[in-house]
């Protein structure tokens, strides 16, 4: 493979506009779109991960989205080798592929490769998983602080996946997760990224979160989350405009508080992802409006780059 491949990669939060940009993208280079959705995979989940419709999608091919069940298990390491090899096949016949999504760990697993995690001891999963039943979430989340504060800053402590996973990592090693998650990784990239991020005004940002919860609603969110209920306790449901249905359909509150939490919940994940992609130099920030901006700046960076020439 010559080194003149480029990964054009497209972040921002939910409900930015990163879909229409990408398809743009994607017929300018001619070209197919990778999704780095964590949710999207699943065929099961449509309405709720505002996954792309075939009319969004324009007739662009857009890898990594229905490509798996609910009932599989798939996480962002196998995600990050199927990814690579299907790049290689890729850049077989395209110069420039465009990978998008808003999973901060997917986009990192693509693009630099996840650090390797020391294997787990046994019986410590399932020692956290008695403790999140018989003590709850804030007990655990408050033994992540004492063992590792830099990570509790930076995860989202009502996630017990997330919260469970760094613990065991802590309790198994003897070290903090978050030592873990800044190595290097010695995984090669043989192609070239060039960093897109999509933001917006918070106001129109969050009136486009609100909107499109609405739609979800009126598109039949509830019934499909109601035929995914036998899977509720699966990773890719223990997130936002999914939890809080399932706890609405448990009577703990009425449709009402459901929808405010939806909206609520949903515009607190858009402020994480920022935060998390910000801390990201590499990304060229633009709003989705500047399409030609963004195509002049993706055409600078090759024709800048000594070994495109």
């Amino acid at each position: 493979m010559t080194p003149d491949k480029y990964l054009i990669v497209v972040v921002g939060p939910t409900a930015v506009g990163k879909t229409d940009l990408c398809v743009q993208l994607a017929k300018h280079f001619a070209t197919d779109v990778i999704s780095m959705d964590s949710r999207q995979f699943f065929q099961e989940l449509s309405i709720g991960t505002a996954k792309p419709t075939p009319e969004e999608q324009q007739g662009i091919t857009h890898y990594f989205v229905d490509s798996h069940s609910i009932t599989e298990e798939y996480n962002a390491g196998a995600f990050e080798q199927d990814a690579l090899n299907l790049l290689d096949k890729l850049y077989q016949t395209h110069d420039v592929v465009i990978a998008t999504g808003g999973s901060g760990l997917y986009v990192r697993a693509l693009c630099e490769g996840l650090d390797e995690m020391p294997e787990i001891a046994s019986g410590v999963r399932e020692a956290l998983i008695a403790r999140l039943e018989q003590e709850g979430l804030e007990a655990l989340s408050q033994q992540l602080q004492d063992l590792d504060p830099v990570y509790a800053q930076q995860v989202d402590l009502q996630n017990p996946q997330r919260v469970m996973r760094a613990l065991e990592v802590c309790l198994s090693s003897g070290q903090p997760y978050s030592s873990f998650r800044t190595k290097t990784s010695q995984k090669a990239r043989t192609f070239k990224t060039i960093k897109i991020g999509l933001t917006r005004d918070r106001n129109e940002l969050y009136q486009r979160i609100d909107h499109r919860m609405d739609l979800m609603l009126e598109q039949g969110l509830l019934d499909e989350v109601k035929r995914v209920l036998p899977y509720q306790q699966h990773q890719a449901l223990q997130t936002v405009g999914y939890t809080e249905l399932f706890n609405y359909l448990a009577g703990e509150y009425d449709f009402e508080e459901a929808v405010r939490l939806l909206k609520r919940n949903s515009r607190r994940y858009a402020k994480r992802q920022l935060t998390w992609f910000r801390r990201d130099e590499e990304i060229t920030w633009f709003h989705p409006s500047q399409k030609e901006d963004i195509l002049a700046f993706i055409q600078q960076r090759i024709s800048e780059d000594p070994e495109s020439r």
